[in-house]
């Protein structure tokens, strides 16, 4: 019988010799569950694997806007054409939400809008040390008679240099526009008046004239001459207190200037916080009987008549120095602070 015989063996090849750092199919595999088995049961000691939970940072939060002063256009129905004025926007004001109280900065006779532009840095400085709330600083532009309109009605015609109706656009147009394109705090409590020379004369008078709608004025050397201005002052020169070719008229000054105010604001019954300062080098008329119409002497006059007044608490204040900056940035200063203790803040 012939034996069957067995087939060879099959020839095993060789193995690949491995390049450097390169696994086996058999270590990939291994590794493999290993990996699930720690991640399944937990680490390599036994224990469950914490994973921490993955943590978003919250976005930064928005950084406050910077203050600002921004010069303004718009059509006046009242004046006519197309009128300026610079608004003070305060630190936050774009991002806040919140609504600001007022106050209307009145410049003096031959400045313009600008000129209150200087005292930004004050106004930053005491908004952020607290002494005053953030506020909203409104800055007519007066150009009518020359600069020398005392933001009155002037019914002065002549056509080289015609009077404008001041009071009306400020008051009757500028105000409501003023409400209507920032959030502001539109009720009385929430508006003051600012001004110095004629523009002291102006603050004087709108409170005066309109306690519903102003509950503070600072007044700083005002013109405000009683009975009569001196000869040589300007209130006299470009219409303001005129009628028809006539510049200026007596009975229109009187019937304008603060005294002759007094008792129809009295009868309004409505609280007003007045700040009242000027600078004891102020101009000295030359003529010694016109020395009452001294603004030094006129402010400490006007002090005393309105303290008179039960619906009006004021302060006065003679500071050094004259008929400038150097007088009204202190005054201002203090002043504010003064009548925004008993003003609406933002909200």
């Amino acid at each position: 019988m012939t034996e069957k015989q067995s087939p060879p063996p099959l020839m095993t090849p060789p193995p690949r010799p491995r390049g450097p750092g390169e696994l086996s199919r058999r270590g990939l595999v291994l590794g493999g569950l290993g990996s699930l088995s720690l991640a399944a049961c937990g680490g390599s000691d036994g224990l469950p694997v914490v994973v921490p939970p993955v943590v978003v940072a919250p976005p930064p939060p928005a950084t406050p806007s910077a203050s600002s002063i921004t010069e303004i256009s718009f059509a006046s129905a009242v004046l006519g054409g197309t009128r300026y004025y610079k608004v003070y926007l305060p630190a936050g004001y774009e991002t806040s939400g919140l609504r600001y109280p007022v106050v209307y900065m009145l410049h003096g006779r031959g400045d313009n809008l600008s000129a209150w532009g200087r005292n930004k840095a004050m106004w930053d400085e005491l908004i952020a040390a607290g002494t005053v709330p953030a506020f909203i600083g409104i800055m007519p532009d007066a150009p009518s008679s020359d600069r020398g309109g005392y933001y009155v009605d002037s019914a002065y015609t002549n056509p080289k240099l015609p009077g404008a109706k001041v009071e009306t656009g400020i008051v009757g147009e500028l105000l409501p526009h003023v409400d209507a394109t920032y959030r502001t705090l539109p009720q009385r409590t929430a508006r003051a008046l600012m001004g110095y020379s004629m523009g002291g004369y102006g603050a004087l008078r709108y409170a005066l004239v309109y306690p519903e709608l102003f509950c503070a004025t600072i007044v700083m050397s005002p013109a405000v001459y009683t009975p009569l201005p001196p000869a040589g002052s300007s209130t006299r020169e470009f219409g303001a207190f005129g009628t028809g070719n006539t510049l200026f008229v007596d009975e229109i000054y009187r019937a304008k200037n603060y005294p002759a105010l007094l008792d129809g604001f009295a009868a309004k019954g409505l609280p007003l916080r007045m700040f009242i300062a000027a600078g004891d080098d102020e101009y000295k008329n030359e003529d010694p009987a016109e020395a009452l119409n001294d603004i030094d002497v006129e402010a400490h006059q006007l002090f005393n008549r309105v303290s008179r007044v039960k619906q009006i608490t004021a302060e006065l204040r003679i500071l050094n120095g004259d008929h400038d900056w150097g007088v009204w940035q202190p005054a201002m200063r203090e002043g504010l602070a003064d009548i925004f203790r008993n003003m609406a803040k933002p909200a």
